[in-house]
């Protein structure tokens, strides 16, 4: 009698073919480039990759996220061989760790503890990270926040932190306010610098008109979590939206046989205009 040979899982079955094509990529006849990359290298990688991936979410085209969460799988699973390779750790590994921590601090799922909301879970994973993970407990709650990350999305999470702890204000007008009163001293700075004339006042006015627009910019985040719009992908949008517009503009100004410069700044703005109402 034959024994019956169980059939891997698809999700296993796609994850190991991944691994396998990986491993021929990076074997010493593999491809030269993705021999030569490094985790240094990758780095930017990882952040390109996910931004592209926010962009496909944020147009809501499964095939184009599909398409992009696969990169963010290749370069994961690219920098986890990577480090297989010199022996610190195997990508078994890293999925264990991750499945590991998951029902660790979900005991509310995989263990018989109640939770009434989604901020004692919240609560619960901070002691736990502190009590069986054996991290140390934080000075301050906005230690939370990575000082690695790009500073728009810190400044964003920072204010996250101190309105949990009841620092925030009570209504938008309060931080529109704000923002006017920080827009008015960042100009106040800026007619500061341009009356300068020495180039030790100039550095120091410099220096004063980036710290004033820096409040403005932690304003204008602050706004967003008051508003619940995330400010990173708020900011990706008007970037793709000046993309589109612009790439428009390049294209109308060669169609009228003009080069793209200041000396035909008026026509490139009524192109822009037209651009917008195609834009709505």
């Amino acid at each position: 009698m034959t024994e019956k040979v169980e059939k891997p899982e698809p999700e296993t079955k796609a994850f190991k073919g991944l691994y396998d094509i990986i491993t021929r990529l990076r074997a010493p006849d593999g491809c030269p480039w993705d021999r030569e990359q490094t985790p240094l290298s990758l780095r930017s990688s990882l952040v390109e990759e996910t931004y592209e991936c926010i962009e496909a979410i944020g147009e809501q085209d499964p095939e184009h996220i599909k398409e992009e969460l696969g990169d963010i799988f290749l370069v994961t699973t690219m920098l986890a061989y990577m480090y297989e390779q010199e022996g610190c750790f195997s990508v078994t590994d890293v999925l264990e760790t991750v499945s590991q921590k998951l029902v660790r601090r979900h005991p509310h799922v995989f263990g018989n503890e109640k939770v009434k909301d989604s901020n004692e879970v919240l609560r619960n994973w901070a002691r736990i990270k502190v009590e069986q993970e054996g991290r140390e407990p934080k000075e301050s709650i906005l230690d939370e926040v990575h000082e690695g990350l790009p500073p728009l999305e810190r400044a964003y999470r920072l204010q996250k932190k101190a309105a949990k702890a009841g620092f925030d204000w009570f209504y938008v007008r309060g931080v529109c306010d704000k923002f006017e009163k920080e827009l008015n001293e960042s100009s106040e700075a800026m007619n500061a610098l341009t009356e300068e004339t020495t180039e030790e006042g100039k550095k120091a006015s410099q220096a004063h008109l980036e710290d004033e627009l820096g409040d403005v910019l932690f304003v204008v985040a602050n706004l967003c979590h008051f508003l619940k719009v995330d400010p990173s992908i708020a900011l990706a949008r008007a970037n793709s939206n000046f993309s589109r517009c612009f790439k428009f503009i390049e294209r109308r100004m060669k169609e009228s046989g003009r080069e793209m410069s200041r000396e035909h700044i008026g026509l490139m703005e009524e192109f822009w205009s037209e651009a917008k109402r195609h834009e709505k």
